[in-house]
């Protein structure tokens, strides 16, 4: 079975330890790079880790900060993964190798 990843977002330390200690200080050296966001979506890009991420505000972070992908992305396993529940046995509980059936959605005229 193939390990989980998950990743660890580190803009806000990269950039403390740039001396940049306000989200606006990202506005305007990403607008000079193209990139218009307002001061809310910089807020939610440095405190909050992001989902999904556009490959050229990605190149601008790391050209404003002078940093690597591996400085701002740092993957990690990912945490709380689900144990199996034993059987009485010792043996997994679970299905086996029973698969769900596709349901078969008819319309009916009644």
């Amino acid at each position: 079975m193939a390990r989980k990843l998950d990743y660890r977002w580190n803009l806000r330390q990269v950039m403390a330890s740039r001396d940049m200690f306000a989200t606006t200080d990202l506005i305007e050296p990403l607008a000079q790079r193209g990139i218009r966001l307002s001061s809310s979506q910089v807020y939610r890009l440095v405190v909050e880790r992001p989902e999904r991420l556009s490959l050229k505000v990605l190149m601008a972070l790391l050209d404003i900060l002078d940093c690597t992908m591996d400085d701002l992305i740092e993957p990690i396993a990912a945490a709380g993964t689900a144990r199996r529940k034993r059987a009485a046995g010792g043996e997994e509980a679970g299905v086996g190798d029973l698969r769900p059936k596709r349901a078969r959605v008819s319309r009916t005229d009644g």
